[in-house]
């Protein structure tokens, strides 16, 4: 009897851990805002992607219509320039930081806003207002033209049933954590319920080299099926390619953990096995 109480313990542990690593790895990385920013702030570096996002800026900034027409011409090529080095401008770092952040808070707020009319968008959206406001006080200090950056400059970077999907998981990620519990506490009556405990140590290292093995193989499969699906904005489908290689570089590092552990408790396991010898009948 306490084998079998062990080994269905051990069993309800791996498959609660099965869904509570990835639950709470999407909350930490993808859900809480500094998680977030932390892990999209590497693309603000990517050169290719730069560019498109100052054109993108730059054509926001010159659709308002701010820009006078008698001075156009001349606001033109200092506006071409300033977008080429929008890079290398001292407040770049932090207005890309304050794009994730107005971003993430209009894709995942419960109580976010749209802007004005206080309508959310219906599509997963990267607001470039920070950028835009960036680049029109360059513009404003170097020809005298008054320049006001919009509230919102809306750029869409997925679909409305991506959105849903996001919504979601925004709601149910956070419950990893209460999963994780379960888990542990289900792995600890295993352990204590278990007549050989180097039984219990061999069989949830092995399930931990599995459940790592399932992960990779839907990570990637979810990531090959997120990057084929392409929007038709440039500035998007680069964001979203370098977000998933991205996201998929950082939960391959949870991954690895654990693979670690699932060795090292198949390690234990042998080695406990070894050292106290057979007991007898």
């Amino acid at each position: 009897m306490r084998t079998f109480v062990s080994a269905v313990a051990v069993i309800v542990g791996l498959l609660l851990a099965a869904v509570a690593i990835p639950a709470m790895w999407v909350d930490r990385n993808i859900v809480q805002e500094d998680g977030f920013v932390s892990l999209a702030a590497p693309l603000g570096k990517d050169t290719v992607f730069q560019e498109r996002l100052a054109s993108a800026a730059v054509a926001t900034l010159d659709a308002g219509g701010q820009v006078p027409e008698p001075v156009k011409s001349l606001v033109q090529p200092i506006l071409d320039k300033a977008a080429k080095s929008l890079t290398s401008l001292p407040g770049y770092p932090a207005a890309w930081e304050e794009t994730l952040r107005k971003s993430h808070r209009l894709n995942f707020a419960d109580s976010g806003s749209g802007g004005q009319t206080g309508e959310r968008p219906t599509a997963l959206t990267l607001d470039v207002a920070p950028l835009v406001g960036l680049l029109a006080k360059q513009i404003s200090d170097a020809t005298q033209v008054p320049l006001q950056a919009p509230g919102q400059a809306l750029i869409t970077i997925g679909q409305p049933s991506q959105r849903d999907v996001i919504e979601r998981v925004s709601l149910y990620a956070p419950t990893g954590y209460a999963l994780a519990a379960g888990a542990a506490v289900a792995f600890g009556i295993g352990f204590i319920t278990a007549r050989r405990r180097w039984a219990v140590l061999v069989g949830t290292g092995i399930g931990a080299l599995i459940l790592s093995a399932v992960w990779k193989l839907c990570a990637d499969a979810a990531a090959g099926l997120a990057t084929g699906l392409a929007s038709g904005n440039q500035v998007a489908d680069l964001f979203k390619n370098e977000f998933i290689a991205a996201s998929s570089e950082r939960f391959g590092q949870w991954i690895l953990v654990a693979v670690i552990t699932g060795v090292l408790l198949l390690v234990a396991g042998v080695l406990t096995r070894v050292l106290t010898g057979r007991r007898p009948a």
